[in-house]
């Protein structure tokens, strides 16, 4: 599968097998729409859309979206799955230890060191899951002449330098 990211059509999931139910094409848009966000976070966005959806039909189309590779899972440590639609392509990701925005981080050009390991025990390697851990340029500057200041929920700060790239990466997607 190539790293398009425009799932939205019918089209989509009928070629990967699935039924077009209104819950899956609004997961698509609502995972499109904010990439990297939790099941919550798409569920919030789907009953926005659709009004009346279960929690767990938004859960059950999630899974079966990403059985079919049509949607990436990703379990940071200590964190809840979150969910994008960047599939296909080896990139990985960045996360503000401060505020929980993740960002995506293309792999290595070239030689990819991260697949490459010290020793592989036989494996053949296809594929590494790589995340950075850090501050985001807002939080480091907001906690720089502060100490101790408090956590915000992810997505929520308006004024965050890496919510614009993140709006910029999914306008050239």
């Amino acid at each position: 599968m190539s790293s398009d990211t425009s799932i939205n059509g019918p089209d989509v999931l009928r070629r990967h097998g699935l039924q077009v139910t209104a819950q899956r094409l609004a997961v698509v848009g609502a995972v499109s729409d904010r990439p990297h966000g939790t099941a919550d976070d798409v569920y919030r966005l789907v009953r926005a859309e659709l009004g009346a959806v279960s929690r767990q039909a938004v859960y059950d189309a999630l899974g079966a979206l990403t059985d079919k590779g049509l949607l990436r899972r990703i379990q940071p440590a200590g964190s809840p799955a979150r969910y994008e639609n960047r599939v296909g392509d080896n990139h990985h990701h960045l996360i503000c230890r401060t505020c929980g925005v993740m960002v995506d981080v293309d792999c290595a050009v070239g030689d990819t060191p991260c697949l490459t390991a010290a020793d592989d025990s036989g494996y053949e390697i296809d594929e590494a899951e790589v995340i950075y851990w850090g501050r985001c340029p807002g939080c480091a500057a907001t906690t720089a002449g502060s100490a101790g200041a408090g956590t915000t929920d992810p997505g929520t700060t308006s004024n965050h330098p890496h919510q614009e790239k993140e709006r910029r990466d999914r306008q050239r997607q």
